[in-house]
Order: structure tokens, then C-alpha cells, then sequence
């Protein structure tokens, strides 16, 4: 098991930016993949954005052409950047990895809440 340690969310105003971060505080051997998930209250947890090995990145459509997810070249840090931010974008956001068996480490995860 990684220790994955985020950054923290906070308020942000409506149409403003965040960038979180996770950062493996130990080995990440055999990782598929990285990505962030978000739950807002009284809803489905969702998979926002992932990258793979390969370099390949996904996103909901809800945030498509608004967040990015990025990586370092060695896989110990993961970022998504948030952009145009809306209220409904509030939710619990938690960073994981994915290994073979599927996404198996998290975040502790970090509250955004986005105001008007």
C-alpha cells in the first residue's frame, strides 16, 4: 500500500482556479495509472480524471476543457488543475492509483467548495 498525501482544497469563488496535488509518500511500484475521484453530497462517488502509463488522460464530460490532470516523470506526483470553477464542481476530492487489480490507494481526500 502508497501513502498518498493531497493538498489542500478550500473555498474558491466561482470562476477562479485551484490546482490540488497528491504527492506517494512511499513506493508506487507497478502503478497503472493515476487519477481523482469527487463525491458531492448526497451523490455518486466519480471518477474526474485519470492518466495512464501511457500518457493517455480521461475526464468526465462535466469537466472537460476545464480541469487537467498532469503528472511528474516519476509518477510520485499527480496534479489537477481546475479552471472556471462552478458550484457544482463542490464535492470531497480524493487522488488514487491504479495497479492491475484496480484503484487501490487514496487520498485522504480534500474538501473543495466553490461560491458565487
Amino acid at each position: 500500500q502508497v501513502q498518498l498525501v493531497e493538498s489542500k482544497g478550500g473555498l474558491v469563488q466561482a470562476g477562479g482556479s485551484r490546482r490540488l496535488s497528491c504527492a506517494a509518500a512511499g513506493s508506487i511500484f507497478s502503478i497503472n495509472a493515476v487519477g481523482w475521484y469527487r463525491q458531492a453530497p448526497g451523490k455518486q462517488r466519480e471518477l474526474v480524471a485519470f492518466i495512464t502509463s501511457s500518457g493517455s488522460t480521461n475526464y468526465t464530460d462535466s469537466v472537460k476543457g476545464r480541469f487537467t490532470i498532469s503528472r511528474d516523470s516519476a509518477w510520485n506526483t499527480w496534479f489537477l488543475q481546475m479552471n472556471s470553477l462552478k458550484p457544482e464542481d463542490t464535492a470531497v476530492y480524493y487522488c488514487a492509483a491504479a495497479r492491475d487489480s484496480g484503484w487501490r490507494d487514496w487520498g485522504q481526500g480534500t474538501q473543495v467548495t466553490v461560491s458565487s
